[in-house]
């Protein structure tokens, strides 16, 4: 599975954004959840029913399994050729039930969806995890996912931490939430390059304006790129722990250097 670093959302009751959505990000959310009112969820299944972007970087953000669009919206769903879905407010594998021969990145954004990551990380049909900071904090009672400072409460962070872990110890990919300020260049390309130092496959997004900014978070520096070509060319000819720029050199710092080569490739 290989959709990012930038996926970005796009709401369904707007099929004259699809296309400009699909060529600015690396996939496409299509949103039939948050980014559509009642009065429009309708017309928005129609117009994913009647669109052709490409199945393989597109995504369909569904209702909630306990949602009373959620049937409508799979019904909508299964008249295209997409097969990808992100389930919101994901929580309990059967949650899941419905979603069999569709690739599920689940959403984890409650406290129960949080508690229960590696559950539904370990789901056959979960193929990548993310995290919501706003629903979460809602749910726990918060005013605010954010502090002074701009930077997330501890227990978003606490999270996003835990859905990136659940997810790799699946082995599947996690992607970042999004970075709703958008005018925030720099507290975006802050926690995107956090976001890519810490593990996460991608980052999804909101704005056209903020695929540039993950891009370049998730492509390895030339300076990284150089050091780790430098490691691991001495590592070939070097068995065991070595010294390299005044560190030692084991296993996982290879397996980093690594991570850095294979990013450079993609």
């Amino acid at each position: 599975m290989n959709l990012g670093p930038a996926l970005l959302f796009c709401p369904a009751d707007r099929p004259d954004r699809y296309g400009k959505a699909a060529a600015a990000g690396d996939a496409v959310i299509i949103d039939l959840e948050d980014a559509v009112g009642p009065d429009n969820k309708a017309s928005a299944r129609e117009a994913l029913a009647a669109s052709a972007l490409d199945p393989a970087t597109t995504i369909v953000r569904v209702n909630p399994a306990t949602s009373a669009h959620f049937d409508a919206d799979l019904a909508a769903l299964r008249r295209t050729d997409y097969t990808m879905v992100m389930l919101p407010k994901a929580e309990r594998k059967d949650d899941l039930a419905a979603l069999d021969g569709f690739d599920v990145i689940a959403l984890c954004e409650s406290p129960l969806g949080v508690r229960n990551a590696e559950a539904l990380a370990e789901h056959p049909s979960v193929v990548a995890l993310t995290w919501g900071a706003e629903d979460l904090v809602a749910a726990l009672g918060g005013s605010s996912s954010r502090a002074a400072d701009g930077g997330y409460r501890e227990v978003a962070r606490y999270a996003r931490s835990r859905v990136l872990i659940a997810a790799a110890s699946a082995g599947k990919p996690a992607f970042d939430t999004v970075h709703l300020d958008i005018a925030d260049v720099a507290g975006l390309r802050s926690e995107a390059e956090d976001a890519s130092g810490s593990g996460f496959a991608g980052s999804m997004c909101i704005h056209p304006s903020q695929v540039a900014v993950i891009r370049a978070a998730f492509a390895p520096s030339e300076e990284s790129v150089q050091w780790a070509t430098a490691v691991l060319a001495q590592a070939a000819a070097t068995p065991g722990v070595f010294a390299f720029a005044g560190s030692m050199i084991d296993e996982p710092l290879l397996r980093q250097a690594r991570h850095i080569i294979a990013a450079r490739r993609h």
